[in-house]
């Protein structure tokens, strides 16, 4: 399954907060908090990522490059665990980014909220999810 998100951000910030955990809260909103062996991504990084109602998903980075803003990593264990391969690329004006869950049928319930958060990260600090900078410019004045 791949998933595809596009904003107005650059590519570089878009990587920089893939590239340290402590910063996926701040626009994935499935995610709380993270622990990780070290504070950027790295093969073979590991952690826990900590998910609404308390539920904890370990993880591990399985390959990391950054000059072509590429990583991958899996996510729970056994057959529940998935497997997510993540990439941003620079486009004119912007960037977006994308996601390819493994097994399918596992990333299916996940897309929702993964296209979400890769929304708010290709659009960046203060912009909601379901709004554009163009569509708050449109909004209309009071009266």
């Amino acid at each position: 399954m791949l998933l595809v998100a596009r904003g107005r951000r650059a590519a570089a910030a878009a990587w920089e907060d893939y590239a340290l955990p402590a910063r996926w809260p701040s626009w994935s909103p499935q995610i709380r908090s993270v622990t990780a062996s070290a504070p950027r991504i790295a093969a073979g990084v590991t952690g826990t990522v900590r998910a609404p109602l308390g539920v904890r998903l370990r993880f591990r980075v399985t390959a990391v490059d950054e000059a072509s803003r590429t990583w991958s990593w899996r996510v729970g264990a056994g057959p529940l665990g998935g497997h997510l391969e993540h990439r941003v690329v620079a486009v004119p004006g912007g960037c977006l980014t994308e996601l390819r869950l493994s097994p399918a049928w596992l990333g299916a319930p996940y897309a929702p909220a993964a296209l979400l958060a890769m929304r708010r990260l290709v659009r960046g600090p203060g912009v909601s999810a379901g709004a554009s900078a163009t569509a708050r410019r449109r909004w209309p004045r009071r009266r």
